[in-house]
């Protein structure tokens, strides 16, 4: 299987969800550790040193998510759109994503341009649009990471923050990772994290990682160097490790009045042929 560029995913979320979100290009990563002192160091002059602990700060961070079977995690995305003459708009969108591993996920997607609910029973995917009063389903039975990759794929489909089921597992490689380092430690939402930042390809990245036994992603940002304006996505993430959910809350019934639509997949380009996937 391909290795997917699982921020790239992150910011493409945001495009679903907004008709003006961020230009971001390509990149993927993995979790977190426990970091260092309260007092926050300055970051490395070496801009291309690949710290250590923080690599293994972010596979820390993926296992322990990978360890999470039952979870709510409620999503704020920002992303900047450049304008010809460099001015930046910036749009918004929120998400809010309730999980049972390993195969249940219903997620209620909304911005001022666009409402979508996807729903996962673990042998059906729903995806219904509220507004239009019309849904989509198409057969399916493996894990939430594999779903990720096919309504990607297959339907052109982008899960809010896929990254999260990535992290952990060979989809989120570290090994071109071109920088990584320690930046010191900031509060988010009330908790204490360790702030790491990082560089593959033309993307920067920083992620803020909650202390202590816990290391959950509190805050992802991402800067698109391709573009001279260097424009950014911020992502804010606000979790419940304890939620109290049915198994029957990811199954979907259509409201009165609602039609069935089919799932169009996207047509095959040439380099999926054969076996053989599109380059990143």
């Amino acid at each position: 299987m391909a290795r997917t560029p699982v921020l790239t995913l992150l910011v493409a979320s945001l495009a679903a969800c907004s008709s003006a979100p961020p230009t971001a290009s390509r990149p993927p990563p993995s979790p977190p550790a426990a970091a260092s002192p309260a007092a926050s160091p300055p970051p490395s002059a070496d801009a291309k040193a690949v710290d250590p602990a923080s690599i293994q700060a972010l596979k820390e961070m993926g296992a322990y998510l990978q360890t999470l079977k039952q979870f709510e995690v409620f999503i704020e995305l920002s992303g900047e759109r450049v304008l010809a003459d460099g001015e930046k708009l910036q749009h918004t969108a929120t998400s809010d994503l309730d999980v049972l591993r390993p195969n249940k996920l219903r997620a209620q997607m909304r911005s001022a341009r666009s409402q979508r609910d996807l729903m996962y029973d673990g042998k059906t995917v729903t995806m219904y649009y509220p507004d239009q009063k019309y849904y989509s389903q198409a057969d399916f039975s493996e894990n939430l990471g594999a779903l990720v990759d096919r309504l990607r794929a297959r339907y052109g489909v982008e899960l809010p923050s896929a990254d999260l089921f990535m992290w952990g597992t060979s989809a989120a490689p570290t090994d071109n990772i071109e920088s990584a380092l320690y930046a010191g430690q900031d509060i988010i939402g009330g908790d204490v994290c360790d702030h790491y930042a990082f560089r593959q390809g033309q993307i920067d990245w920083q992620i803020w990682i909650a202390t202590g036994g816990k290391p959950l992603p509190r805050k992802l940002v991402i800067t698109n160097r391709a573009d001279e304006a260097r424009p950014q996505s911020v992502t804010h993430y606000k979790w419940n490790l304890h939620p109290k959910f049915k198994e029957s809350a990811f199954a979907f019934s259509p409201p009165a009045g609602a039609k069935k639509a089919e799932f169009v997949p996207l047509k095959t380009q040439p380099s999926q042929q054969n076996g053989k996937s599109q380059p990143q």
